[in-house]
C-alpha cells in the first residue's frame, strides 16, 4: 500500500470522531476506500458495519439494537440482527429461482478426479533436478512428434477495418486489438462463414470488440445474429453501440455453466459458429466442452450444431486438469496430472521467460547494455532466457495438440495456424476446427 493511501487511512482514523461523508473501508480489490455515505457521527455505511455487539438486552422488536452480525448469505456485508428476517428476503445473495435454462452449474466444468493433488502451489524452481530435466525431455519430443512444423501462416485481414487501421491517432495497444480482430473476421470470409441464418455465439466476448466488427458485416446478411457470453458485467462495451439490437445478444454466464441447447435464441438459425478472440486458459477447454457435448434427451431439441470453431488462444499458464480436454492425449504418451501442473507454469515462459512485465523487459533491453536485472535473473535458472521461452512456446503447443485430439475424436477436422505475425502479439496462434462428421 503506498504511502498516499497509508496517509488518507491515517486521517480517517485521526478524524473518527468527526463527522465523515464516506465509508472508511478499505476495498481490497479496487484499492481505495468505499465510496457509500455514512449517517451522522458513523464511521461505515450499513454495508460495511463491523459485526460487533454493542447493544443493551433488547426489550422488543422497537427497541433501539446496534447488534450486526454476518449475512448468512454473503458474510462479506454485515446486517442488523433484529432485522435479518426482512434482510433475507431482499438480499441481493438470496436465491432468486429465476435460473435460465440455458444454466446448468458446472456442466462444462469437466469431471471433478477427488484422487488429483492440488499442485496450485507447485514451483518450478524447487523441482529436483532428475524430474524437470525429463519434463523438458518429454515436452521437446512431443512438441517434435506431433507439432513441429505443421503450424502455417495465415494472412488474412478483413478490408471493413481497413479505415480504422489507417487511423494514425490509435496507440500500439489499440491498433494491436483492430489487427487481430480483423484477421479473424478475414479467416471467418476466407472460409466462408458469413452467411444467412447463422448464429455466431463469442465465447468470453469482454467488451465485445469483436461482435462490433462482425455485426457490421451480418447488416446485409438476412436472419444471422451474434450471441456474447461473458461472465462479467463489464462497463463500456462495444457491442452497445450497435444500432440494430436485433443482431446481437448478451448472455451473461459462465462458459462452465451454459447449456447452449438452453438458449432459446439459437433456435433461430440453422448453425452455430463459436468465435473467441483470446479464450484464456482453462476457459477454451470449457468453451470446446459446449460445443461438442450432447446434453439434450429432447427429440424436439432444434438448437443447430456447431460446424465451425475459430479461437484466438492464450493464458496456457491459466488452464487446469479439470477443465482440460485433451487429458487422453497426455496419458497416452505418459505425462500425469503432475505433469500437467509443471508444463502449464512452464507455458508462461514463451511471454515472458524471466518473470518480469514485458513492460519492465521492453525498458531493460533498450539501455545500452545488458540489463543487470536480467543477468540475474538467467543466473538463478537452469535453462537460459531463450531455452525458456523456447520451451514454453512447446508447452502452450502441447496443450493445444491435446484439444486438436479431442476436437478430432468428436468428428473435427482440427488445426492449429498462425492468424496474425509474432510482432503484433506473442499470443499469435488460433485453433480452426470445423464439423466434418456426427459422432
Amino acid at each position: 500500500m503506498g504511502t498516499e493511501v497509508k496517509a488518507k487511512k491515517a486521517k480517517i482514523e485521526e478524524n473518527a470522531g468527526e463527522i465523515t461523508t464516506n465509508c472508511a473501508h478499505w476495498v481490497q480489490r479496487k484499492k481505495r476506500f468505499c465510496k457509500m455515505t455514512v449517517k451522522t457521527g458513523e464511521k461505515y455505511c450499513g454495508e460495511h458495519q463491523p459485526a460487533i455487539d454493542t447493544a443493551l438486552p433488547v426489550q422488543d422488536e422497537a427497541s433501539p439494537n446496534k447488534t450486526r452480525i454476518p449475512c448468512p448469505l454473503d458474510s462479506k456485508h454485515t446486517v442488523f440482527k433484529n432485522k435479518l428476517q426482512k434482510h433475507l428476503k431482499i438480499c441481493n445473495a438470496r436465491d432468486k429461482g429465476d435460473t435460465p435454462a440455458y444454466i446448468d452449474k458446472g456442466i462444462n466444468a469437466g469431471e471433478v478426479d477427488s484422487d488429483a493433488p492440488d499442485y496450485s502451489k507447485l514451483r518450478i524452481n524447487e523441482l529436483a533436478d532428475e524430474e524437470f530435466y525429463g519434463i523438458v525431455a518429454r515436452i521437446k519430443e512431443l512438441y517434435t512428434k506431433y507439432v513441429e512444423n505443421k503450424i502455417a501462416s495465415l494472412e488474412f485481414s478483413h478490408k471493413l477495418l481497413d479505415e480504422e487501421l489507417a487511423n494514425t491517432t490509435y496507440g500500439p495497444e489499440a491498433r494491436k486489438h483492430l489487427l487481430q480482430a480483423a484477421a479473424l473476421l478475414g479467416v471467418l470470409d476466407n472460409d466462408q462463414q458469413i452467411q444467412q441464418c447463422t448464429s455466431y455465439i463469442e465465447f468470453g466476448a469482454g467488451k465485445g470488440q469483436l461482435t462490433f466488427y462482425l455485426a457490421q458485416l451480418l447488416e446485409t446478411i438476412p436472419d444471422s445474429q451474434v450471441v456474447l457470453v461473458d461472465r462479467m458485467s463489464l462497463r463500456h462495451k462495444k457491442d452497445n453501440k450497435i444500432e440494430d439490437r436485433t443482431l446481437v445478444h448478451r448472455i451473461r454466464a459462465d462458459i462452465a455453466d451454459f447449456r447452449m441447447n438452453g438458449l432459446e435464441l439459437l433456435r433461430r438459425s440453422k448453425r452455430c459458429v463459436a468465435v473467441s478472440k483470446h479464450l484464456c486458459g482453462a476457459a477454451t477447454d470449457l468453451t470446446l466442452r459446449c460445443i461438442t457435448q450432447h446434453v439434450s434427451d429432447d427429440s424436439n431439441d432444434k438448437t443447430p450444431n456447431t460446424g465451425y470453431v475459430l479461437i484466438a488462444l492464450c493464458c496456457h499458464h491459466r488452464c487446469d486438469w479439470q477443465a482440460y480436454v485433451g487429458k487422453s492425449f497426455l496419458q497416452a504418451n505418459g505425462l500425469t496430472c503432475r505433469d500437467f501442473a509443471v508444463i502449464s507454469k512452464m507455458a508462461s515462459w514463451a511471454i515472458c521467460g524471466t518473470g518480469m512485465s514485458r513492460e519492465r523487459r521492453r525498458a531493460l533491453e533498450e539501455q545500452s547494455h545488458t540489463p543487470t536485472e536480467i543477468i540475474d535473473a538467467n543466473k538463478t535458472q537452469r535453462l537460459s532466457l531463450s531455452e525458456r521461452e523456447r520451451i514454453g512456446d512447446m508447452c502452450k503447443r502441447i496443450i493445444d495438440y491435446g484439444r486438436l485430439q479431442y476436437l478430432t475424436e468428436h468428428g473435427f477436422e482440427a488445426e492449429l495456424k498462425y492468424y496474425v505475425a509474432r510482432d503484433v502479439t506473442l499470443e499469435n496462434v488460433c485453433l480452426l476446427a470445423r464439423k466434418t462428421r456426427e459422432c
